[in-house]
């Protein structure tokens, strides 16, 4: 069973150990420079935390930490993003967590992005009803090189 729930301290452990998954960091792109450094990731989180305008939530299957979920400000528009542990992936985790998210987080218009080649969040987003209304390039920390994203939107 997949829930959502705020963020807990404890939670933070495992969104660091998931984010040490080279995979996750190339699918994800724009991740930390040095997904090893606790210091930057805690600094990152208490941020996310603080922050009254970020709609955050943990991703849970079974009771077990799978991920988180979020929506925060981004060029006018709320812009949705999430990461699943990489075991989990293929289950159908992530489709359940947007869908339950964006039945919680009622803005619209809410945007969306993904690097080109990262089809399964693509995917997800497109069983969502996101459609794709433009691209962008920029540098992503994971690859090391320039990408190309798929902006999504869903109205």
């Amino acid at each position: 069973m997949i829930e959502l729930r705020p963020v807990e301290p404890a939670d933070l452990d495992k969104f660091f150990e998931y984010q040490q998954d080279p995979d996750s960091n190339r699918m994800a792109a724009f991740t930390a420079k040095n997904p090893s450094d606790r210091g930057v990731f805690n600094h990152h989180w208490q941020n996310i935390l603080n922050d009254e305008a970020i709609t955050v939530r943990t991703i849970t299957s079974d009771g077990e930490v799978v991920g988180s979920i979020m929506a925060y400000p981004s060029d006018g528009y709320p812009e949705l993003t999430f990461w699943t542990a990489k075991s989990h992936w293929g289950h159908g985790i992530t489709t359940s967590a947007v869908e339950k998210f964006l039945a919680e987080f009622t803005a619209r218009p809410i945007r969306a992005r993904a690097v080109k080649d990262n089809l399964g969040s693509i995917k997800v987003l497109e069983k969502a009803g996101f459609k794709a209304i433009g691209e962008a390039q920029g540098f992503a920390n994971a690859r090391a090189a320039v990408v190309t994203e798929e902006i999504l939107e869903l109205l």
